[in-house]
């Protein structure tokens, strides 16, 4: 009998579909286990590459993989679903992956080491905190333009505007603005402490302080993607980590004509946010610089107008991010 080498695992919350093949591709293993059985399942099978789809609770399987001594891959969703050849069910569902994880091709996530997961659970609580922000202040100025009271889309005057207004408005009015504002500073206190949090850690990790070297990647922007990337070396270059995080054009192109379109936004989105935020502080201060960078962000600019020059920063930061990242060097001055 032969040895299996490949197993794709359809993960879920209670009941798990394994399928193994072998050398050869013929099928092997073919398998329903509740989640309390998966490992004991796979601890019997030999060392093998095991494939999975990138969701909930997937890197902490491939953790407790690697420790059984398999070789877990991850893979986004949609990478895996053209291999599905039949109707979607658990079974099929793990035969795709399987035949996904085995395609030399193929893209994988990398697998994040429970420090990186720590670290990304600040920077997603922090940006929970401040979506609920922005909604707050929508919401006081959805509740005073009931009553009259117009105010700007600006949170500096909202905040300051939205005390006075509910003095002339009735009891129970004036109790649900003077909430919301309560809201509005408990959050900001929290939003504040998790930034002082951050650029703590950004300073005690050495990755992270060399990526601040960079011109418009700070504390969050470096300490994210630290924790997002781990191993620089799963990409084989700065311009497949560009394409990772979707800063490269969407192409639409045929019988030898490239068409080029929007940016394809692929990856985390979040971590794609704040390297074009940290693009916009780099192009507004290039007219007080006279390096390289800014010299091409000024004449991009021109060219190619604001937006697509945020763009090109934002990726050519990333591509600096995965040089440094990927040869453990240090910034050197242009």
């Amino acid at each position: 009998m032969e040895q299996i080498t490949t197993v794709g695992i359809d993960l879920a919350k209670r009941v798990f579909a394994l399928h193994g093949v072998d050398a050869g591709g013929r099928v092997i293993l073919r398998s329903i286990v509740r989640r309390e059985q998966l490992l004991e399942a796979m601890a019997k099978l030999p060392p093998c590459v095991v494939g999975m789809e990138a969701g909930s609770g997937a890197h902490d399987w491939a953790r407790q993989l690697q420790r059984l001594g398999h070789t877990p891959k991850l893979m986004a969703a949609k990478f895996v679903s053209p291999y599905r050849r039949k109707g979607k069910n658990d079974g099929n569902d793990a035969e795709a992956i399987c035949e996904a994880v085995s395609r030399p091709g193929m893209r994988f996530v990398p697998i994040k080491s429970l420090e990186q997961q720590a670290l990304l659970s600040l920077h997603r609580v922090r940006q929970g905190f401040i979506v609920e922000r922005t909604a707050t202040i929508n919401r006081l100025r959805g509740l005073l333009a009931e009553f009259g009271v117009v105010l700007p889309v600006r949170a500096v005057v909202v905040r300051r505007e939205a005390c006075k207004a509910a003095e002339s408005l009735p009891a129970l009015g004036r109790r649900a603005i003077e909430d919301l504002l309560a809201h509005l500073r408990t959050l900001d206190e929290r939003i504040a402490a998790y930034d002082r949090e951050l650029e703590q850690q950004a300073r005690q990790c050495e990755p992270a302080r060399r990526l601040m070297k960079i011109r418009g990647i700070g504390a969050l922007s470096a300490l994210a993607i630290v924790a997002t990337v781990g191993n620089a070396r799963d990409f084989r270059s700065g311009r497949q980590f560009a394409a990772w995080l979707g800063l490269t054009p969407r192409q639409h192109s045929s019988g030898g004509k490239t068409r080029l379109g929007h940016i394809t936004k692929r990856g985390d989105a979040y971590l794609r946010c704040l390297l074009v935020q940290g693009a916009r502080s780099v192009l507004h201060t290039a007219s007080r610089h006279a390096d390289g960078m800014s010299r091409w962000a000024q004449t991009l600019e021109a060219r190619r107008g604001y937006h697509r020059t945020l763009v090109a920063i934002a990726s050519k930061n990333a591509r600096i991010a995965w040089a440094l990242l990927s040869r453990n060097e240090v910034l050197r001055p242009a």
